[in-house]
C-alpha cells in the first residue's frame, strides 16, 4: 500500500511594522518608520527554506501575511516571499493567499492583489471617525468603506473586520455600524469585541480611569445583536467572531488554527505548529521578537522546537476546536493526544444549556457562545 499523501500545511508571515501603534493592541509590533524593510524580507525567505527542511514535500493550503500592517510590505516584496513558498512547498490549486490590509494603503491594493493575493481582509473597525481616532486609526470611516469597495472589485473573497463593545458605544452605535456594512453585501464579517490587553495603552488608561469598558451585559447584547443580523444578511457564524455567505467566503488559513492544523510561523514572533500522533508529539515553535533578533536567527539552524505534551496538545485543542460551530470531534482528540473532555464539567455545562453533545462531538450552544472561554477552560482536561 502507499503511504498517505502528507496533510496540508499553512504559511503565517508576520510583518510587524506599523506607521503607528495601536493602543489596543498587544501583537508584536514596531515602528514603520526607520526599519530595515529589505533585511527582514531576505530573512523571512532564508527561514522558509530552513522550514521546507523540516517540514520535507508538504503542499501549502494558504498562506496569509498579518501583523502589524502587511499591506505596508512592497508589492514586490509580497510576490517574492509568495514565489519562494510555491517553489519550497508548492501551492494547492486553490490556495488562499490572504493579507491584512489598512484602509490607509488602499491606493497600494491594486499592486497588492497583482502580487499574487486573492484575499483581502480590510480593517474598517468603525464607522464613527471619533472612535477610530480613539482607536488609534490612520484612516477615516469614509476611507474604510472606499477600501472595502476598492477590495471587493479586485478580489472575490474579502473581509470586513470591526471592533465593537468600544468606550462609550451604546447598542444602538453598535447597530448602526453594523446596518451600515452588512447593507454593501459584504460577504465575510470579523466583528471582534474590544479586549483590553495588560501591557497596552488602553489598559493604562483603564487603570487610571480615563476608559470605561461597557458592562459585561451590554457586551453580550452586542455580541447577541450581531448574530441576529448577521444571519438575516445571509452570513451565518461559522466561528465566534466569523460571519460568511456559504463555506467558500470561510477563512481556510484560519481554520487550520481552530482545527489543529498544522502551520509555520514566519517572521518577529511568528508562532506556528506542526505534526502530531498518537500519544501526544505536536510541535510548537516561535520566532524571535525582536527584528534585529529574527533577522540574525533565520542565519542559524532551527533551535527553537518544543514538542507539546499530550496534555497540553489535547487542552490547546478544546479551547480552538469551540470556537467553531461543528465544535471538538472527540474521538480525533481521543486518537492524538489520548484525553478526552472533563465529563463532570461537560454534564454541569450540559445541564446549564451551553453545550450540545453527543459521544463523538462538543460545540456551545447559542447560550454557550456568549461565555465561548470559561466553558472551554471548564472542558478542558
Amino acid at each position: 500500500m502507499s503511504a498517505p499523501a502528507p496533510a496540508p500545511l499553512g504559511l503565517y508571515i508576520h510583518w510587524p511594522y506599523c506607521v503607528r501603534i495601536c493602543p489596543y493592541c498587544d501583537f508584536n509590533v514596531y515602528k514603520a518608520k526607520g526599519a530595515d524593510s529589505a533585511a527582514l524580507v531576505d530573512a523571512l525567505i532564508t527561514d522558509m527554506a530552513r522550514w521546507r527542511a523540516v517540514t520535507g514535500p508538504r503542499t501549502l493550503t494558504s498562506v496569509h501575511f498579518g501583523g502589524g500592517t502587511p499591506s505596508l510590505m512592497e508589492a514586490g516584496d509580497i510576490a517574492r516571499v509568495l514565489e519562494a513558498a510555491e517553489a519550497l512547498w508548492g501551492l494547492e490549486p486553490e490556495a488562499e493567499l490572504g493579507l491584512e490590509a489598512n484602509p490607509a494603503e488602499r491606493a497600494r491594493l491594486n499592486d497588492i492583489v497583482a502580487a499574487g493575493i486573492n484575499r483581502l481582509s480590510v480593517g474598517v473597525q468603525s464607522l464613527d471617525d471619533a472612535a477610530l481616532a480613539r482607536l488609534g486609526r490612520d484612516h477615516d470611516a469614509r476611507a474604510g468603506l472606499d477600501a472595502l469597495e476598492i477590495a471587493r472589485s479586485l478580489v472575490a473573497r474579502v473581509s470586513a473586520d470591526l471592533i465593537y463593545a468600544r468606550h462609550g458605544q451604546s447598542l444602538a452605535d453598535w447597530e448602526d455600524e453594523l446596518s451600515t456594512v452588512l447593507a454593501l453585501g459584504v460577504d465575510h464579517l470579523s466583528a471582534y469585541q474590544l479586549t483590553i490587553e495588560d501591557g497596552t495603552a488602553f489598559a493604562r488608561q483603564v487603570k487610571r480611569g480615563a476608559l470605561v469598558p461597557p458592562e459585561e451585559e451590554l457586551a453580550a447584547d452586542m455580541f447577541e445583536l450581531t448574530q441576529g443580523l448577521t444571519s438575516a444578511a445571509g452570513l451565518e457564524p461559522y466561528e465566534i467572531s466569523n460571519h460568511a455567505r456559504g463555506e467558500d467566503h470561510r477563512s481556510r488559513h484560519n481554520r487550520l488554527y481552530w482545527t489543529g492544523g498544522d502551520w509555520i510561523g514566519i517572521g518577529p514572533g511568528a508562532h506556528g505548529r506542526i505534526g502530531s500522533h498518537a500519544g501526544g508529539g505536536r510541535m510548537a515553535h516561535g520566532a524571535p521578537l525582536r527584528p534585529a533578533d529574527y533577522i540574525a536567527a533565520s542565519r542559524e539552524p532551527i533551535n527553537h522546537l518544543e514538542r507539546l505534551t499530550a496534555l497540553e496538545e489535547a487542552q490547546e485543542r478544546v479551547l480552538m476546536a469551540l470556537r467553531i460551530v461543528e465544535g471538538l470531534d472527540r474521538a480525533r482528540l481521543k486518537a492524538l493526544t489520548g484525553h478526552d473532555i472533563d465529563e463532570e464539567a461537560a454534564a454541569s455545562l450540559l445541564a446549564d444549556g451551553l453545550i450540545a453533545m453527543d459521544t463523538s462531538s462538543v460545540r456551545l450552544t447559542a447560550q454557550g457562545r456568549l461565555y465561548a472561554d470559561r466553558v472551554a477552560n471548564m472542558l478542558a482536561p
